[in-house]
């Protein structure tokens, strides 16, 4: 299959009609050429699109008609053409994303943090007996640690079950560069499936370090006689 090419000056674009299938055509309205062109007032194209038989032509193809002194064009393959075209709203969905991975991540550590002092807290006579039996202050600071982050982990895990749910929908909003409706849906990848379980990770060895390390420097004597 040859790959579509777009060629445009502006935002306007008038097309010929046929079978849209599921492209982003779905969200043009079209109309006879000759009729859109007078209701607009305007005179020339501002939009070519063609398909090139061998796709790996393009970077000629492009070469060629940019180069050309009596075309004032520039020639974008169709999903370069569309991520410029939403460029100003992805920027936006990144920053949104990013601020509230930051406010949440925020609230989850505190409250990791909240349910292991309590943790340290309900086991203090656990603890030191251990350390009368012989384990290591750091056996204690790595065991609480293991299970900060295992109480993290098992938190992302069920984020993403919920979160992969969100694949069903689709969203649609208005493109302000355009003033066009933009349309856009949640793809649960293995790269984000990783980062996730390793940020869950994180969250949990932050939220649990300082708990560790009060567990760990407790006095043996005061955590028998607590418990």
């Amino acid at each position: 299959m040859g790959e579509t090419l777009r060629f445009s000056m502006r935002e306007w674009r008038i097309v010929g009609v046929f079978d849209a299938g599921n492209t982003g055509f779905n969200s043009e309205i079209w109309g006879d050429v000759d009729q859109l062109m007078q209701s607009f007032r305007r005179p020339v194209y501002s939009s070519v699109i063609f398909r090139l038989r061998d796709s790996s032509e393009f970077e000629k193809v492009k070469a060629r008609i940019e180069q050309d002194p009596r075309l004032a064009l520039e020639a974008k393959r169709e999903t370069k053409y569309y991520a410029d075209q939403s460029e100003m709203m992805a920027k936006f969905l990144r920053i949104l994303g990013m601020s509230l991975t930051v406010i949440f991540s925020f609230g989850a550590v505190i409250g990791a943090m909240i349910t292991m002092y309590a943790s340290v807290s309900n086991r203090t006579a656990e603890i030191g007996t251990l350390r009368s039996l012989g384990f290591q202050r750091r056996n204690i600071l790595y065991s609480f640690i293991i299970e900060a982050m295992l109480l993290g982990l098992t938190g992302g895990c069920i984020g993403l079950f919920f979160a992969s749910f969100l694949q069903l929908f689709t969203i649609s909003t208005l493109n302000f560069q355009t003033f066009s409706e933009l349309a856009f849906s949640f793809a649960l990848t293995f790269e984000i499936v990783w980062k996730s379980l390793l940020f869950s990770l994180i969250m949990g060895f932050v939220g649990g370090v300082l708990p560790a390390f009060q567990a760990a420097r407790m006095n043996i004597v005061e955590a028998l006689r607590a418990g």
